[in-house]
């Protein structure tokens, strides 16, 4: 009975052992696809101070948290909630209300394209320029589970940071 029991021990240990592996190479097989997706977008937009697009940018912008994602300037928020607006990234019910109040605060009609500031005119392609300095471009990070993340991240960040203005 008891080398019974040691080799149903065994056996359990090694199905356990090959599930590990198993999913330790499915999860790094994602990852590698997800990276190669990745890089095979462009990296860069010809604007100056744009985050690269690799796994590793990617999950960098994710840990820094707000200053990385948020938008350096009211304008360009409301721009931003635009196209995530139009891009169905926002989590937010009402994301439209807080961009048109912030339209209003700042004194910008969105009906009247000459009169647009340049940073609202960039949020609106999808160019979050960040409270780090740096620009990130939303249209062009790829859409790996990651990038999709990061985007949203993004888009909730600015949403959060327009209600705090108008609060």
């Amino acid at each position: 009975m008891k080398a019974n029991n040691k080799v149903t021990c065994a056996l359990a240990l090694a199905a356990s052992i090959f599930a590990g592996q198993a999913v330790a190479a499915s999860w790094q097989d994602q990852l590698s696809s997800a990276a190669s997706e990745l890089s095979k977008s462009t990296s860069s937009t010809g604007t100056t101070g744009t985050t690269g697009n690799s796994a590793a940018s990617l999950s960098s912008l994710l840990a820094s948290g707000t200053n990385a994602l948020s938008a350096n300037t009211m304008t360009n928020a409301a721009g931003i909630l635009q196209y995530c607006m139009n891009n169905k990234l926002v989590s937010a019910t009402n994301p439209e209300n807080v961009k048109n109040q912030l339209l209003d605060k700042l004194g910008l009609d969105s009906g009247t394209k000459e009169t647009q500031p340049q940073d609202y005119t960039q949020g609106l392609m999808g160019l979050l320029n960040t409270g780090k300095g740096q620009q990130l471009n939303l249209q062009t990070i790829g859409s790996s589970p990651l990038a999709e993340k990061v985007k949203t991240q993004a888009c909730d960040f600015v949403l959060k940071q327009g209600m705090n203005y108008l609060g």
